[in-house]
């Protein structure tokens, strides 16, 4: 079976477990409209330019995904030697969250958990901060996600928590699909740069 076979298989069965296609897209870390493509197989429609990458081999290891954490917390404070203090991590919902737990925990500051609107439900679905895991106006917030497809959640995420009065001074990710440098002017950390050769 082909990757692509095993996608549609993956993204087909998460569809009829519940899954909305906005968490089908950050558990197979692909954008929406791959995952749209992956569940309608549209006639004529082209395949969508997208990467799969798969890091369930870490993600599903406790010390891996640890260390994880704390190689992309060394990368923040690499490049942000004299930066700002972090007074929380904030982890997009759900790849994000353990990410920045634990880097949280490392630093000894809070913990944030953002649900963006691709996740919601609704006509006009909004993301929004956990009631018993928010931000506080003033607070220095990194966020933290897996992965960077197209930069709408992250841009979604700087929007909410500058609205709240809080400061955006990083956002840190694995994985970084499109080699995005910063957003709205807050820079964006990576492990991985993923580029495609066409």
């Amino acid at each position: 079976m082909s990757t692509l076979d095993e996608l549609i298989q993956k993204a087909r069965l998460l569809r009829s477990e519940g899954h909305s296609p906005g968490q089908i897209a950050d558990e197979l870390s692909l954008s929406m409209e791959t995952v749209t493509w992956l569940l309608t197989q549209e006639k004529g429609a082209a395949t969508p330019k997208d990467v799969h990458i798969d890091w369930t081999a870490v993600s599903g290891e406790s010390q891996l995904l640890e260390e994880s954490a704390m190689m992309l917390q060394s990368r923040l404070h690499i490049k942000q030697p004299d930066g700002p203090v972090p007074q929380v991590y904030v982890g997009i919902a759900i790849s994000g969250i353990p990410l920045a737990t634990l880097m949280a925990v490392s630093e000894g500051v809070r913990l944030g958990i953002y649900h963006p609107a691709k996740q919601a439900i609704g006509d006009e679905p909004v993301g929004s901060m956990s009631g018993n895991f928010g931000i506080r106006p003033g607070e220095q917030v990194v966020i933290v996600d897996d992965v960077i497809t197209s930069g709408k959640t992250l841009q979604e995420v700087i929007n909410y928590i500058k609205r709240h009065g809080a400061v955006p001074v990083a956002c840190c990710v694995l994985f970084d699909k499109r080699g995005i440098r910063d957003i709205d002017g807050v820079p964006v950390y990576s492990l991985f740069k993923v580029s495609r050769i066409d």
